[in-house]
């Protein structure tokens, strides 16, 4: 199946996810205008916050884009999760706005009216999130970035509340049950609550430079051990993942003996398996003397450091280019 033509940047992707947005935003109004449905105005009433969030990110994106300047040497890269923050907190309060609506509907019932016209309209919609959900969510994935990952959870969050208003709102007039309405919001305004709490929470981690998950760093020890001959251990590896770049940083110990050139050769080849695996990736590696060995880490030689095993010739990694 043919990939969309979709920008090539993240900005792009957010520009068009506005659009999305609004043309949802539309749809779902006219269904409530419609039906005038409890339920499918909280539906709308959400929708509102993922306009405000895509405009967010797309905010968000335009500054993380920007490159490293003296007042920012690490880049701006974790403005993503700011605007992942701030989309969190609106989804919070956009939660409990329904909740009082769901609690108005039941306490003071009306009928839909319509509700098959405003069922059509509000379906439509749930298609179109259904689309760009998916979308964002695999573009935020392939380009590990926390502001379209937000966006893509928000977004298809969205459709299936959209699917059960869909169904819940059919039996409305079916079983003639007018709170069944102001139910359908309730339970609606608790999955908003559940979606914001989870985007606040991992957007809060990426600012803590919360270590990432064990497999990546399996990951990363692996390429360290795969391309370190010549080393004697690698120990005190650190990193953090801030939107699509990996920092990395670790001690590198080779014999006392070994040259300058050697040691820098055998850094480029690590850097450069790093960055061929993980993409974007900013690695600092301190190397020492022998005489500093934890004997902990990554070790690849166990015997004494003058019987180290020099590396192979080393062809040109291109990690200086």
């Amino acid at each position: 199946m043919p990939e969309l033509p979709l920008p090539s940047s993240n900005r792009g992707i957010a520009v068009v996810s506005l659009g999305v947005s609004f043309v949802a935003l539309g749809l779902k109004y006219a269904a409530y205008a419609t039906s005038g449905s409890i339920a499918l105005y909280a539906d709308a009433l959400e929708t509102i916050i993922n306009v405000v969030a895509a405009a967010g990110g797309l905010w968000a994106l335009s500054v993380a884009e920007l490159p490293a300047d003296t007042n920012h040497p690490y880049g701006h890269h974790k403005a993503e999760y700011l605007s992942a923050v701030a989309e969190g907190a609106l989804v919070v309060i956009t939660a409990f706005v329904i909740g009082h609506e769901a609690v108005e509907g039941w306490l003071h019932p009306n009928p839909p009216k319509a509700p098959w016209l405003g069922l059509g309209l509000n379906a439509l919609a749930t298609v179109v999130n259904l689309a760009w959900g998916l979308i964002m969510l695999r573009v935020g994935q392939k380009r590990r970035s926390p502001a379209l990952m937000a966006g893509g959870q928000h977004v298809l969050s969205d459709v299936w509340t959209g699917v059960a208003l869909v169904v819940g709102v059919t039996l409305i007039p079916l079983t003639g049950w007018v709170r069944l309405d102001a139910i359908l919001a309730g339970l609606l305004a608790v999955n908003v609550l559940r979606v914001g709490w989870e985007v606040m929470r991992e957007s809060v981690s990426g600012l803590m430079d919360e270590a990432p998950e064990p497999e990546t760093m399996a990951e990363i020890r692996s390429i360290i051990a795969a391309n370190g001959k010549g080393a004697i251990e690698a120990h005190d590896i650190r990193t953090r993942i801030v939107g699509a770049v990996t920092f990395l940083e670790f001690h590198l110990v080779v014999p006392g003996t070994m040259s300058v050139n050697t040691a820098h050769d055998i850094c480029d080849r690590i850097e450069a398996a790093l960055r061929a695996s993980m993409g974007s990736t900013l690695v600092h590696i301190h190397v020492e003397p022998d005489t500093h060995a934890k004997r902990e880490g990554i070790v690849f030689w166990k015997g004494p450091a003058e019987t180290c095993p020099a590396p192979d010739a080393l062809p040109d990694t291109g990690a200086n280019a």
